[in-house]
């Protein structure tokens, strides 16, 4: 369903020249309004766990920060079918809206005195459920707002708003803890949202395009129905069905040890916080330079397959860090982490984009974050297990062993392998299996 036609500009000829997304007033209104939510929620969340945290109770506050996830996995599909339906600018800037009211909501409560842990919870859970919302739109706008052949260069301008949201964020959202308590950080969070959602209103978005079978829009089957509808599609498409697979093992792969696992190794090594801080900062440097490749060049040839290598190769990189004796290695060894895992994620979105048919965007979208968001996070605590059993050494060559399975999984599918981007040798966007 497309938007609202007085924001919807004429569909791109063919033949018309790309304007480059980094020169398109409207994409770079996107990128703003992204990127600004971004902090906004690196603010929610510093302010959050600082309340939480003031209950005395850290079992209760733990509780409070791993709540949202819930909703955020049980949803997540939901909110793709959601998205098609009702078209993804009115889902974004609905769950922009919703986040906007609820976080100022919660920021005049702590004006006016101390919440108790359930109100904490609802708040929570409800973020929770307006992400399940906002990821899979905000994940099916980008082919709405710019021609084919840009969604690689925009995907890198994505990455590369996430890396300045990250860098900005946690000590902004630390800042207004310190001097002005969770309320303040609240109410930043709750700003930042409403400067997003006027930033959002302003994008112009394409009506949704002929897909190849014939279909304007998703189905009327309900909700259930065009779920089914969605599966379907990514299973029986000679594309999307082994880049699935790929996001879903890299990310198993990928997540356990990057985050608990490198926290543990930096304890076992002796390398302190400070150690573990060099790591983590070249991996952003990585992921930032992957990021700042795909905005430059816009695209690179033989896509499918430079991804697939991306995620086999960063897997002996993930292996590695484990191995090495001094912070410094490890440091070069998260910097190789960081490009690959970028280069790779960037053309997985890019991919993802290109090959969908448009009815299905919102849905495949949500398959590709539940995996990321949603299931792969469950690692966490088998991570923990697992090095209190056999430490830090194996668990690391097993993650990226299961990472570098799900590279070569794709390199055995020729459908992945020799997938382009537009402009390439060949863009099998055919839903054949």
């Amino acid at each position: 369903m497309s938007a609202h036609p007085a924001v919807s500009p004429p569909a791109i000829s063919a033949s018309a020249p790309e304007r480059p997304a980094h020169r398109d007033a409207n994409v770079l209104r996107w990128l703003a309004a992204y990127t600004v939510s971004m902090v906004g929620d690196s603010l929610y969340y510093m302010a959050l766990a600082w309340a939480a945290a003031r209950s005395g109770d850290p079992t209760r506050a733990g509780l409070v920060l791993a709540v949202g996830a819930v909703p955020r996995a049980v949803l997540m599909l939901g909110g793709g079918v959601l998205a098609d339906r009702w078209g993804p600018r009115r889902v974004v800037i609905g769950s922009d809206a919703a986040r906007c009211v609820v976080i100022l909501a919660i920021a005049a409560v702590l004006l006016l005195g101390a919440p108790g842990l359930w109100l904490l919870i609802a708040v929570a859970l409800v973020f929770g459920v307006v992400d399940a919302l906002f990821l899979p739109a905000v994940g099916a706008l980008p082919p709405r707002i710019t021609a084919s052949g840009q969604l690689a260069r925009v995907q890198g301008l994505r990455g590369l708003a996430a890396r300045v949201a990250n860098v900005t964020g946690a000590p902004l959202g630390g800042l207004l803890v310190a001097f002005g308590g969770s309320a303040a950080a609240f109410a930043a969070a709750g700003a930042l949202f409403a400067v997003s959602l006027v930033l959002l209103v302003a994008v112009r978005v394409a009506p949704l395009p002929t897909d190849t079978a014939g279909h304007a829009g998703p189905s009327r089957a309900g909700a259930r129905g065009e779920l089914t509808d969605g599966l379907r599609h990514i299973r029986r498409h000679r594309v999307l069905a082994p880049l699935m697979l790929v996001i879903a093992l890299s990310e198993l792969g990928f997540v356990g040890p990057l985050n608990l696992g490198l926290v543990l190794l930096a304890q076992d090594r002796g390398w302190g916080a400070g150690g573990m801080g060099w790591i983590v900062a070249a991996f952003g440097v990585g992921a930032g330079a992957a990021s700042l490749l795909l905005a430059v060049r816009g695209r690179l040839p033989r896509a499918g397959l430079v991804l697939c290598l991306s995620v086999v190769t960063g897997a002996f990189a993930v292996g590695a860090i484990a191995f090495v004796p001094t912070v410094a290695l490890a440091a070069v060894a998260g910097l190789f982490v960081g490009l690959l895992a970028g280069l790779g994620g960037g053309l997985c979105g890019a991919l993802t984009q290109t090959v969908t048919e448009p009815a299905y965007l919102g849905r495949v979208t949500s398959v590709a974050t539940l995996f990321t968001l949603g299931i792969a996070p469950l690692s966490y605590p088998v991570t923990g297990a697992a090095v209190g059993l056999w430490g830090t050494g194996p668990v690391f060559v097993v993650s990226a062993a299961v990472c570098a399975a799900g590279g070569a999984l794709g390199l055995a599918f020729a459908g992945l392998r020799r997938a382009e981007l537009p402009g390439g040798r060949a863009a099998p966007a055919d839903p054949a299996a």
